[in-house]
């Protein structure tokens, strides 16, 4: 049976109104925002298949934050931007190799100056790591904190994160469970300075390898032997101003594929180019993530015996199939405050 409705939405604010099928409208009456301009520097390609996937990556937070923030426009670059391009961003991410290898090595006096005008900072992954001393020193000072070998670890292991803060990068996000290289342990500003946003206990089995660079050392199996939390994502106020953010996850790149962790960096992202988050947080274009999307972009080429469904197990990925998805049965012009008693007709079949 079909039926038809007729009724009126009222609109606050500019926007277009969608009417999905499954009788969703979106709505948004958040005040006009300005226009943010965020930069994604993507290294070179580094791992092997499905690991370390700095461009591929970027591109799926690159089409979360699109279908988040209309505000906020994204360039994605691979290796050191120019001059005119580091200019004009409001925040800057950074996914790459860390260490000597890190592409910001030669480039911290630059951003130095970038970011005490308080352009938005943001590592994910490898890119948290410095080399000690004064490069990690100005990492302290630009993220809140860094990896330090011979003192911070880079175990792969189950991180249970039972809760959340109230945070905006939180916003949306819930307690859930993944397997990643999470590193912890990390070197950070003084105490009380970042605000952690990711933390779970690490296991015994974290501390199984041998002492090294990056594997164990006593300090940190003293804090695990304690069930001390470990933070392995936080956010970081400077003092001078503006916003950092900093994510020890994102070894495997089909954790992308998890609405919470995509959901969680793509919150921070906006949060440090200063834009507003909402209760729900990211909404990432209201679908998940397929593994056809996740293949896409990625430095080498699938393995012949890859296995699709050993990894959406393993990983905890589901997908919409295409004729699944919810479609649009009414979109409205656009509305604006000039817009007639501020709303406007909606005719559609249901």
């Amino acid at each position: 049976m079909m039926f038809f409705y007729r009724f009126w939405l009222t609109a606050l604010l500019s926007g277009f109104i969608p009417l999905v099928a499954d009788l969703t409208v979106a709505h948004c009456a958040e005040s006009a925002v300005s226009p943010a301009n965020i930069l994604m520097i993507a290294g070179p390609r580094s791992h092997n298949f499905g690991a370390h996937e700095h461009y591929a990556g970027l591109r799926i937070l690159e089409d979360a934050i699109a279908s988040s923030s209309p505000a906020a426009n994204v360039t994605v670059v691979k290796g050191w931007p120019s001059d005119e391009q580091i200019a004009s961003a409001d925040s800057i991410v950074i996914f790459c190799d860390g260490g000597r290898r890190h592409v910001a090595m030669d480039h911290r006096d630059q951003l130095r100056k970038k970011l005490a005008d308080g352009c938005g900072f943001v590592c994910l992954h490898y890119a948290v790591e410095m080399v000690p001393g004064e490069p990690g020193d100005d990492w302290v000072e630009f993220l809140g904190g860094h990896f330090e070998i011979n003192y911070s670890v880079n175990p792969h292991w189950d991180a249970d994160f039972k809760s959340l803060p109230d945070h905006p990068i939180a916003n949306g996000v819930q307690p859930f469970v993944t397997n990643d290289e999470w590193y912890f342990y990390m070197r950070f500003a003084d105490e009380g300075k970042i605000t952690p946003i990711l933390a779970a206990v690490a296991p015994e089995s974290t501390m199984s390898r041998r002492d090294g660079p990056h594997s164990g050392n006593p300090h940190v199996r003293k804090s695990v032997a304690a069930g001390e939390k470990q933070t392995v994502a936080w956010a970081y106020e400077r003092p001078g101003g503006g916003r950092s953010f900093g994510f020890t996850g994102g070894h495997y790149h089909w954790n992308w594929g998890n609405d919470n962790v995509r959901r969680l960096v793509t919150n921070a992202i906006l949060w440090t180019a200063g834009q507003p988050i909402g209760p729900n947080g990211a909404s990432l274009g209201q679908q998940k993530i397929n593994m056809d999307r996740l293949l896409e972009n990625q430095d080498y080429d699938v393995p012949k015996k890859f296995d699709k469904e050993q990894i959406k197990k393993k990983f905890g990925l589901t997908s919409v199939r295409p004729d699944k998805q919810p479609k649009a049965i009414f979109l409205s012009g656009k509305v604006t405050s000039a817009t007639k008693r501020h709303r406007v007709e909606v005719d559609a079949n249901i």
